[in-house]
């Protein structure tokens, strides 16, 4: 009798990557902000409908605020209810967070920028960063920098088979 191998429960509980943070922006100091959201906005993370290309943090009155997240409403969302796709959203952070991510912002070049959205359980959890923009020249850098280990990967891996 064959032994069964034990199926492996793949959770992958990333809902969105914001790939050009990563690409526009050095970032640093990452944290985990819960989201307030509506019903039909979890609908639609569930369905992985949204967008963090142009979305960013702001501190107002105290209170952390994701702007520019658009989370595209269901076709089945509910009737009477009226869906913004792009309305601002308040982050759930601590006041100790709060006044880390107040007091870096407030220095020349830095901003907050939402990195990743995840499910933590059944919580949809922000991972925001601290973000200090690249210049056109760390772009390049960085590409070539990439393409150069892409190639130092295909001469190791050639000069292996022989």
């Amino acid at each position: 009798m064959r032994a069964m191998a034990k199926k492996r429960k793949h959770d992958d509980s990333t809902i969105v990557v914001n790939k050009k943070a990563r690409h526009d922006y050095f970032l640093s100091d990452f944290l985990e902000a819960g989201i307030a959201l509506t019903g039909w906005e979890v609908k639609s993370l569930r369905e992985k409908k949204i967008q963090l290309v142009d979305s960013h943090v702001i501190i107002k009155n105290g209170e952390a605020w994701l702007l520019g997240a658009q989370i595209v409403p269901m076709p089945t969302a509910s009737t009477h209810i009226i869906a913004d796709p792009t309305r601002t959203r308040k982050l759930l952070l601590h006041h100790k967070e709060l006044a880390k991510i107040f007091s870096n912002i407030n220095q020349k070049g830095y901003t907050c920028v939402c990195s990743k959205m995840y499910w933590k359980g059944h919580l949809v959890k922000c991972q925001i960063a601290l973000a200090k923009g690249k210049h056109e020249y760390d772009k390049r850098a960085v590409e070539k920098e990439r393409e150069w280990n892409l190639d130092k990967r295909r001469v190791m891996s050639h000069s292996n088979r022989s």
